[in-house]
């Protein structure tokens, strides 16, 4: 008598993403984002290597996922310091308070960046993801032995403006229109950028 499979994925393969998704949680939550490796994940998953990749490609791809950030900035802001560069600090604010001001976005923004400044569990991933995907890829997009420091002055900037305005919201800073922010703090990023 032959046996027919049914539809859909074969049995045990509907559950190999969840099991990724929860051992790069305990992964991560263990040993930072840089500690965390797509082998040890794949390792506590019981799954390949390969796998891990095929589900969610790189690790900064997964540790997106996983901790539900709402932005790519390591893969945006690279792109826009890589067209005109004489409105690219502008374009970089409004990038992030355009993304900011869509509720979804900010509602998981606000929790990551609440997190972030106030779990010691939460601050070394989020500090591992930046220091490893985003700044070195803005640093490489700059000029002069001082590109890493103009970097994370960039990255300074933008934080302390989503904190102010959508975490703490101070009044001035909450009131404003995104306009009104684009032209205030993209000179200082240019300026950071390119000065």
């Amino acid at each position: 008598m032959v046996t027919r499979r049914g539809r859909g994925r074969p049995p045990g393969e509907s559950d190999s993403r969840a099991r990724i998704a929860a051992a790069a949680v305990h992964e991560f939550g263990e040993h930072g984002y840089e500690g965390a490796t797509v082998r040890a994940i794949a390792a506590r998953a019981g799954v390949d290597a390969a796998l891990v990749h095929h589900y969610f490609g790189a690790k900064a791809d997964l540790f997106a996922e996983v901790t539900d950030f709402p932005l790519r900035p390591d893969l945006e802001v690279p792109r826009i310091l890589r067209g005109p560069r004489d409105q690219a600090g502008e374009h970089i604010v409004r990038f992030v308070l355009e993304a900011f001001e869509r509720p979804e976005v900010r509602k998981r923004g606000v929790i990551v960046l609440r997190t972030a400044v106030s779990s010691r569990l939460t601050a070394p991933l989020m500090t591992g993801f930046l220091s490893r995907e985003l700044l070195p890829r803005i640093a490489a997009e700059l000029d002069g032995p001082d590109a890493s420091l103009r970097a994370s002055l960039v990255a300074s900037q933008i934080a302390g403006m989503l904190i102010t305005r959508y975490v703490v919201k101070l009044p001035a800073m909450a009131d404003a229109t995104p306009d009104e922010l684009v032209a205030q703090v993209g000179p200082t990023i240019q300026r950071y950028l390119f000065g």
